[in-house]
């Protein structure tokens, strides 16, 4: 049973590119955990995830929350 070069070859070739592609699969676009965490939020506020509506929100509560706080005191009082 004798192998042939050519195909040995051929199929060396073969591996060597699948390798190159699979490694080339865990390359990270980003330098630093920093870079990312930034384009990170960069791609969430393009997206509208922190709008002034949640703080708008957040002091609506702190109102009510002051209101009814008060009326409690008064009532009590």
């Amino acid at each position: 049973m004798r192998i042939s070069r050519r195909t040995t070859h051929s199929d060396l070739r073969s591996l060597e590119a699948a390798a190159a592609v699979a490694r080339s699969g865990f390359a990270c676009i980003f330098s630093s955990s920093d870079e990312y965490e930034r384009a990170l939020i960069t791609e969430r506020r393009a997206r509208g995830r922190y709008s002034a509506r949640q703080g708008s929100w957040t002091m609506t509560a702190l109102i009510l929350l002051a209101l009814s706080v008060t009326g409690a005191v008064i009532y009590w009082v």
